[in-house]
């Protein structure tokens, strides 16, 4: 372990790194029963290294609970700095969509580590809503994305799709259902109609629970 205020080395924070994809791919792969073993050595690391980072398999799903919700969450802003709101929006689902397909391999763990007291719960959907918000206020801003629908809303959307395009066991339909989302949410002119009359804050609706 680290000495107490001192950062870990270079090679401590490349191994937690490397064991943190391995573990999430094998979780991913295998339903969530992948063994320590199994990771360690795909990770090219003693199964003592693995331990010195995650002393429980709970610590370790943790870890990757944690580390890829930060990741979904900070590509909203990368993406809004590289594309068009619109654009950047379409690209963030499919991030968020590879979040949650990451998750279901870890999900058992999770809900028994969250039961028992184990596993930390994060404000994860309250984050995820407000990822959502930075980028559909761009896009009001810039006028390519409606400015009447809450950040809540889509949140529940994405969930949507998600947990219908897993009961149907066919992922090919996440894409073209996230296409259609993304497509109710560009503004539309509306001949003969009053202009949309704004809604709730982008944030919107009380956040309950976290995301699938």
């Amino acid at each position: 372990m680290p000495t107490a205020g001192r950062p870990p080395r270079a090679d401590a924070r490349r191994n937690r790194e490397r064991l943190l994809v391995v573990a999430r791919d094998a979780f991913a792969a295998t339903g969530g029963t992948a063994t320590l073993d199994a990771i360690a050595r795909e990770a090219g690391v003693g199964i003592g290294t693995l331990y010195r980072h995650f002393p429980t398999r709970e610590a370790l799903v943790e870890a990757i609970y944690a580390s890829e919700l930060d990741a979904v969450v900070t590509s909203a802003p990368a993406l809004l700095a590289q594309l068009p709101p619109e654009a950047a929006l379409r690209a963030w689902m499919d991030r968020y969509a590879a979040f949650f397909a990451a998750k279901r391999g870890i999900s058992e763990t999770l809900r028994a580590g969250r039961a028992s007291g184990t596993i930390a719960t994060p404000a994860a959907r309250e984050r995820i809503t407000a990822a959502i918000a930075a980028i559909l206020d761009a896009g009001a801003k810039a006028g390519s994305l409606r400015d009447d629908v809450p950040a809540e809303r889509v949140t529940m959307m994405l969930l949507g799709v998600f947990l219908s395009a897993s009961a149907s066991n066919d992922p090919e339909l996440t894409g073209p259902l996230l296409d259609l989302v993304a497509d109710a949410l560009r503004p539309v002119a509306r001949p003969g109609l009053p202009p949309r009359s704004g809604g709730p804050a982008r944030g919107g609706g009380q956040a309950v629970g976290e995301p699938q």
